[in-house]
């Protein structure tokens, strides 16, 4: 990975500054190793108010290809409301009554239970069992019967339960995230789990592929292809693997957007010449332009109730983060801590926009308050980027450099609990995080 960056005054209309580091980054020489599509979550920092929770090893699990007590727990620990009892050498499951009292000694508030079976036709029976410990009450369970391939999201609908019945809030653990890796001169798109394992392969390419957005149906991605020599927006059908052309107009075709109701896309296109924002439908046709600008504007996103269009310009001098209602008309900007701010990204709940921020040569994530204004910088590393939160607005996930080599992490809005998923190989960049699943 380059942290080298496009300097804020010399923008090419070519190469709009939403390319940043991951244009630049395609230049580079790239690392060798492959791009090994597994994670390891280490999760760092201490929250104020954790919920200590002992996830005893599930029945079976030893025979099972898949240890979802584990997987549940790297789960709860990764959102920061959760911390880990020690549960080892325990021997229960999903029928067993537990002792109260030994688990209270422990020092567990709550206690997960349950059983992997291995079925006659090679699927396996999941059950679990959650209990409140302090008040010795039963708060119910689940069971599944599933294939091999589907124990991860077993696992993580186990802990998507646990998270909903202990903090009233719907857990964020079996949505997915899109991310690009380069390995050697090929870059692939990745659509994995929220903890970044059990990815798949949506498209490899030796041309750059950049920017991949979520539909709000979670069925759809789309990104940026080099692949005709200059870039082109496609939509990714992620199911069956079709794709589409969405815009290849004269110029450059970059940044797709999402709006919420998934009708239609902000782009930012140069097709009049000068980077400009665009509205176009999902199913392609004429864009409308938004706003005439004498300076860049690009890297849209849309504000939850799809009324805002948050965006990146330099029309100021420098970049910073504007707002414009999606009807078009006047800018508004709203960063004006620091002179170099881009790639916003607004919470689902509307309370929140994380972006990057040029800090003595480093880039950092920072959040705003946009109710009060309030700006907080979360991390201590100096080459975050593409910041993106998980649809509760709980979580955002990052890339960064950390000790020399790629990573993604996902960390609290104030910083307090960081989670590595840390990548074998290959450059790791372009996080986004899909929204919930519709069930």
């Amino acid at each position: 990975m380059t942290i080298d960056r496009i300097p804020s005054t010399s923008f090419s209309a070519a190469v709009p500054l939403l390319m940043r580091r991951s244009f630049l980054a395609t230049l580079a020489t790239s690392s060798a190793l492959p791009a090994l599509a597994q994670f390891r979550v280490e999760v760092t920092g201490v929250g104020l108010t954790q919920l200590p929770i002992a996830i005893a090893p599930f029945r079976g699990e030893a025979q099972s290809p898949q240890k979802l007590a584990a997987i549940v727990q790297a789960d709860l620990e990764r959102s920061g409301q959760f911390r880990g009892v020690d549960a080892s050498g325990t021997q229960l499951d999903e029928t067993s009554r537990p002792d109260v009292a030994l688990w209270k000694q422990r020092q567990a508030d709550s206690l997960v239970t349950g059983s992997v079976t291995r079925l006659a036709d090679g699927r396996f029976d999941v059950r679990f069992r959650l209990w409140d410990v302090v008040r010795g009450q039963d708060l119910g369970g689940q069971g599944f019967a599933v294939t091999n391939g589907d124990l991860r999201l077993v696992a993580h609908r186990i802990a998507d339960y646990v998270y909903e019945k202990l903090t009233g809030e719907r857990g964020i653990f079996s949505t997915r995230i899109a991310y690009v890796t380069k390995a050697g001169k090929r870059y692939t798109l990745w659509i994995a789990d929220s903890d970044g394992e059990n990815a798949q392969s949506a498209l490899s390419s030796p041309e750059p592929i950049i920017s991949p957005a979520w539909s709000p149906n979670g069925r759809q991605v789309a990104y940026v292809s080099f692949e005709s020599r200059k870039p082109v927006v496609y939509v990714h059908d992620v199911a069956s693997g079709r794709r589409r052309l969405l815009a290849n107009f004269r110029g450059s075709n970059s940044a797709p957007a999402w709006a919420p109701d998934g009708e239609n896309l902000a782009v930012t296109l140069t097709r009049d010449g000068g980077s400009q924002l665009y509205m176009i439908s999902a199913q392609g046709g004429e864009p409308r332009r938004l706003m005439q600008s004498s300076g860049i504007d690009t890297e849209p996103t849309f504000s939850s109730d799809g009324r805002t269009i948050f965006f990146v310009s330099d029309r100021g001098g420098a970049p910073q983060i504007y707002k414009v209602p999606v009807s078009g008309g006047g800018a508004e900007r709203v960063t004006f801590t620091g002179n170099y701010n881009i790639s916003p990204s607004v919470s689902p709940d509307g309370r929140w926009l994380a972006y990057i921020s040029r800090v003595g040569g480093g880039f950092k994530l920072h959040v705003m308050d946009l109710g009060s204004g309030t700006v907080t910088a979360i991390t201590d590393t100096t080459a975050d980027e593409n910041p993106s939160f998980a649809p509760n607005s709980r979580l955002i996930v990052y890339a960064t450099l950390q000790q020399g080599r790629e990573a993604l992490m996902t960390t609290t809005l104030d910083g307090k609990i960081k989670a590595r998923l840390a990548g074998q190989g290959g450059d790791i960049r372009e996080p986004d995080w899909g929204p919930f699943l519709k069930h």
